[in-house]
């Protein structure tokens, strides 16, 4: 990456001003991050040794697992940090390092939201042939797929936005390094970085998200159709009831940021809104899946009668 910036650091002015209250907001935001370390470590644990959930959905729920502790990793140590120290400063490698990781982890669990909405079609559409469309061959390359692609989005924006020129005020009004924060401080030209935030992410996160609502399109359709037995049509859509909370908590707070237009923009509302889908909905997750599967709580209580 070329830094062509007389910017060596940049000062994080946080969630709030009030200095009053970031005593409060170290131990709440603490016991959010405890929890979700703690809450998806253990749906990541039990989904690699109990052998019950050796199945394409589970697999691609420890990839989400895994997902959510890196995602609030990116943000919240520094975010705590913040709020025990009044020098909030980061290193201008350390800001797009954050930036790189922020929306590698991002974007590659709103693409495999997509593939788990699709997971769900083949198993309720296509229930004879799930074990052979879904093989564990194709599940390994789908997430490594996955994976590499999310890299490679946060590469693109992390390389642009390090190639900016920082040449005024160093104080980005966020808890976070985000490409909107960092743009509002750059000299010269950025119409090319602008033009990618829309297009690139705009595309990382809409083009998921069509193929989510159409795979539950279609399997409301052919439910519908094909499903005469209310509870059979109830147990089916139970299933995909978790994930479709998990996309909309995800979605409509990214969304709201990336796709809204600038002009109706405010540091304020970006900052609210990042907390939902960076320290709210990974902590949420966990929840939402243990609560509503009946499989998960099995394995979770056949792991604690174990150690105790």
């Amino acid at each position: 990456m070329l830094n062509q910036t007389s910017v060596t650091e940049f000062l994080l002015l946080g969630v709030t001003d009030i200095r009053e209250l970031w005593p409060l907001l170290f131990v709440v935001f603490f016991t959010i991050y405890i929890f979700n370390v703690v809450g998806n470590g253990a749906i990541l644990m039990i989904v690699i040794s109990d052998p019950r959930l050796h199945s394409p959905m589970y697999f691609f729920l420890g990839n989400l697992s895994c997902l959510d502790i890196c995602y609030s990793t990116v943000t919240l140590p520094k975010m705590l940090e913040n709020f025990l120290s009044s020098h909030k400063a980061i290193s201008f490698l350390g800001c797009i390092s954050q930036l790189h990781f922020f929306h590698f982890f991002g974007s590659t669990e709103a693409i495999l939201l997509a593939v788990m909405a699709f997971d769900r079609f083949v198993a309720i559409c296509k229930p004879l042939h799930y074990t052979v469309i879904m093989n564990h061959q194709l599940c390994i390359q789908v997430a490594s797929t996955v994976w590499v692609i999310g890299f490679f989005h946060a590469s693109l924006h992390s390389i642009m936005t390090s190639r900016l020129n920082f040449c005024g005020s160093n104080h980005i009004h966020h808890f976070l390094c985000d490409i909107k924060p960092l743009l509002d401080l750059a000299c010269g030209n950025i119409d090319l970085n602008q033009r990618l935030l829309n297009t690139v992410t705009g595309t990382i996160a809409m083009g998921p998200f069509f193929l989510i609502l159409l795979s539950y399109f279609s399997i409301i359709t052919y439910l519908f159709l094909k499903t005469h037995s209310c509870s059979v049509l109830h147990k089916a859509l139970s299933t995909c009831a978790s994930h479709f909370m998990v996309v909309m908590l995800l979605y409509v707070p990214a969304l709201f940021t990336y796709i809204r237009p600038a002009l109706g923009s405010s540091m304020d509302q970006d900052r609210v809104i990042a907390i939902m889908y960076t320290v709210v909905t990974p902590v949420l997750n966990p929840l939402i899946y243990t609560l509503r599967n009946r499989e998960v709580k099995g394995a979770l209580s056949r792991v604690i009668s174990r150690k105790l």
